[in-house]
């Protein structure tokens, strides 16, 4: 599962350094870069960040299973979600979408939540907090 986040978070990474890019050539050529471009751009990028940490956040403090499922596809469906409602509802001019953010905030705050149960419930060894933790990053 924390393969999944780390592909997706650098697939973000990439998809928004190519938004930057066109944002840069609507600058250059005067055209001005559109406000909902910029949000998304935004977004994308850092939530892509945080896929990665969350990558290996997950098997560092060992959470498995169910819940592990769960943080890894609420968070990547919200990833993906949140960016897409200002570039397809104001870009694209599906406006039907705008109410759809509050979906994908909301996946995105139900995996963020279930870490912060994790990371206040399990031992401190679990979390970083020193013990016989294994520093190497898991290996998917």
């Amino acid at each position: 599962m924390s393969r999944a986040l780390k592909v997706s978070g650098f697939l973000g990474l990439a998809v928004m350094m190519g938004v930057g890019m066109y944002q840069n050539f609507l600058n250059a050529t005067g055209a001005g870069v559109p406000a909902w471009m910029i949000g998304g751009h935004a977004h994308l990028g850092v939530l892509s960040i945080l896929a990665i940490v969350l990558g290996f956040a997950i098997p560092a403090m060992k959470v498995t299973g169910t819940l592990e499922q769960v943080v890894t596809w609420t968070f990547i469906l919200g990833q993906w979600g949140l960016p897409l409602v200002p570039w397809l509802a104001v870009g694209g001019g599906v406006a039907v979408l705008h109410p759809t953010a509050f979906l994908w905030g909301g996946l995105l705050m139900i995996s963020m939540l279930i870490m912060t149960w994790q990371a206040a419930t399990q031992p401190e060894a679990a979390v970083g907090g020193g013990g016989d933790v294994d520093p190497t990053p898991a290996d998917d």
